[in-house]
């Protein structure tokens, strides 16, 4: 039996076609790392964006804690100075009540939690508008506090000056009251030719010097006075008369009272005489005196004071009558 080495046709018929999955799963893989490099690069690209966002929010949080730590900064440095200058605080009051609201501002901004870059701007703004105001509240305070200083030296020159003049009127004062005190014991009136006698009185009128208790009706004073310096007008002389027993004779007829003398302190009186003095010149005073009870025998003793001095005093025995006297 014969071969031959020539193919057949079923053998030709037979060769295997072209695989095309090769193709297919290179196309899918490209595609599958084409969508995986996509997706990675944008991963990578959302995450940069995150990244970008948070140093963004990153960035405006710091600048919205150090506007803050600023804003509470000035709060402080204005809350301060308003506290411890009280024309300060009423300045504020009255001419800026703006800043209360600029304030307010300041807060609402600076309280946002998601606050944009646009209100933090307008924080600074407000920020900055509110440290210059503070800076004219300090030069207002270094103005009122140099005016304070100057009114302060001008009170205490005032007070010196005030002083010396005290002093110096004290001096003056003290010159005059003791010149004017000089002046008054001068213008004391000069007693003199004092003379003091008992009266009995006649039944006819007549009257008549006695030396006896019994017969004494009155007593009769008699004296010049004259001094220079003394001006013309009313003198008040006060007359003390003192009996045997050493006391006062007080009558209410008579107006007796109290007395301030210069050199013997408050004194009793009997009766005060005023009489009319012209400046210059001598006169004779007279005036009697009498009593209701009778005169004891004894010596009666007269003291005249004027001004506060005793210029004149005298004497008169009365004796104890006899049988027939």
């Amino acid at each position: 039996m014969s071969t031959s080495n020539y193919p057949s046709a079923s053998s030709q018929s037979q060769m295997p076609k072209k695989d095309n999955r090769g193709i297919i799963y290179g196309v899918l893989i490209a595609a599958l790392l084409g969508t995986w490099g996509y997706i990675i690069y944008d991963k990578s690209k959302t995450k940069e964006v995150i990244q970008q966002k948070d140093v963004q929010y990153a960035s405006l949080d710091s600048v919205r804690n150090q506007l803050l730590t600023d804003y509470q900064a000035a709060e402080i440095r204005l809350d301060k100075m308003t506290s411890e200058n009280a024309k300060l605080d009423s300045l504020v009051k009255t001419r800026d009540k703006d800043v209360a609201t600029m304030r307010n501002r300041i807060k609402t901004l600076i309280s946002r939690q998601n606050a944009s870059a646009a209100d933090l701007a307008e924080a600074r703004r407000l920020i900055n508008q509110l440290n210059g105001r503070i800076e004219e509240y300090v030069q207002e305070i270094e103005r009122l506090q140099g005016e304070n200083r100057q009114l302060t030296a001008d009170k205490e020159q005032l007070k010196q000056e005030k002083q010396e003049l005290t002093q110096t009127l004290d001096t003056k004062v003290a010159e005059n009251k003791d010149l004017s005190n000089k002046v008054d014991v001068g213008s004391t009136l000069n007693a003199a030719n004092f003379q003091l006698a008992a009266i009995n009185e006649k039944k006819s009128g007549k009257e008549k010097v006695t030396a006896k208790a019994k017969k004494a009706d009155k007593l009769r004073v008699s004296f010049d006075v004259e001094n220079r310096l003394s001006v013309s007008g009313t003198k008040d002389l006060y007359v003390i008369v003192i009996d045997p027993e050493g006391k006062v004779v007080k009558e209410e007829g008579l107006g007796s009272g109290t007395v301030n003398t210069r050199e013997d302190g408050d004194k009793e009186f009997t009766n005060k005489v005023s009489i009319d003095y012209e400046q210059g010149k001598r006169k004779n005073v007279s005036f009697d005196l009498r009593q209701t009870d009778k005169y004891e025998p004894g010596t009666y003793k007269v003291e005249v004071y004027q001004n506060g001095f005793k210029i004149g005093e005298g004497t008169v025995t009365l004796k104890k009558g006899g049988i027939f006297g």
